[in-house]
């Protein structure tokens, strides 16, 4: 996301918020639950705009150490041919 979109995205929280208390004051359940899966992906992503770096280069990611377990490989036919 573009860093210079925080204050848009800062506004929408607000609004939903706002959404979110009149539809529990006036019992809107189901309305209630819809916003708030809304409300929780836009603090997800305004999470998501604090770790990403002021200057727009693409910061590096630690995917860990890779696993490989290899489990195709033919059995060995020196133990087939001794039986």
């Amino acid at each position: 996301m573009d860093p210079r979109q925080r204050p848009r995205l800062l506004e929408i929280i607000r609004n939903l918020r706002e959404r979110i208390t009149e539809a529990r004051a006036n019992g809107w359940l189901g309305e209630v639950e819809g916003l708030q899966v809304s409300f929780d992906a836009a603090m997800a992503k305004l999470n998501s705009l604090k770790r990403t770096s002021t200057d727009g280069r693409p910061q590096l990611v630690d995917l860990g150490m890779p696993l490989f377990t290899d489990t195709s490989q033919p059995k060995s036919s020196t133990s087939a041919s001794q039986g």
